[in-house]
């Protein structure tokens, strides 16, 4: 089917129209969906996940950030509308990106196979590298506490602060938090219930750090497929983030 698509996108000898645009984005959905690989895990329709991938030997994506960040646009649309998607919070950085979302079809594999192979094609195009554009596969942490989910949370989102890009979370163009709060315009449908009440209040602690130590439990929860902070060894009980 796929192939069919592609020879008829070929062979047409007229302009392109916006029937072409559609069919061509139709191509790569299903190219991008005929091998999606068996899941190695049984995956939640209820609790939020953080994802996160990364350029190839942490190199950087090989083009400028806002272009980088306009496929990133298309195609988390694509996933949210083919694969029902639901994105609260992604943030675009220079070799790597993070992503916190909601799968309520129980089908993150499939969304994350259909993004990065996606986004990964596009931007070896256009930076018209020779290598693959990420390092390996999307690494995910289920989160299954609201407590921990904050504080991953506002991790994701001070990602910009803590590497020096911008000194308020609420100034980086690059995130879902400037899309939330109407001062960069996208096309990414980040639903944000945190952000409802008491903003001003909640961007202020957004803008507290961490510190070093409860930066460093989240790093580590984070490399579990299901968060949770390590035991601390004398008292053989979970450590606090805070």
């Amino acid at each position: 089917m796929v192939a069919m698509l592609r020879q008829s996108v070929r062979e047409s000898d007229t302009a392109p129209t916006i029937f072409d645009f559609f069919l061509y984005k139709a191509v790569m959905f299903l190219a991008c969906t005929e091998h999606v690989p068996r899941a190695r895990r049984e995956f939640s329709d209820e609790w939020p996940y953080h994802i996160t991938a990364r350029c190839i030997n942490k190199d950087w994506f090989r083009l400028p950030i806002e272009e980088v960040w306009k496929i990133f646009e298309d195609y988390l649309f694509g996933a949210y509308l083919f694969y029902n998607l639901k994105i609260h919070a992604f943030v675009l950085m220079d070799n790597h990106f993070h992503l916190i979302a909601t799968t309520p079809d129980a089908n993150l594999n499939a969304a994350m196979h259909y993004l990065m192979m996606s986004s990964s094609r596009e931007i070896t195009r256009m930076s018209k590298r020779i290598n693959q554009t990420y390092g390996g596969p999307y690494h995910a942490s289920l989160i299954k506490d609201d407590r921990y989910y904050l504080q991953v949370y506002k991790y994701v989102l001070r990602n910009p602060v803590e590497a020096g890009m911008e000194e308020k979370v609420e100034h980086y163009k690059y995130s879902t938090l400037s899309v939330l709060l109407g001062t960069t315009k996208s096309c990414i449908p980040a639903a944000d219930e945190y952000l409802k009440e008491n903003l001003d209040k909640k961007i202020m602690w957004l803008n507290e750090e961490h510190g070093q130590e409860a930066k460093k439990k989240i790093q580590l929860g984070l490399r579990r497929p299901v968060f949770e902070i390590p035991i601390d060894r004398a008292s053989r009980k979970h450590r606090e983030i805070l």
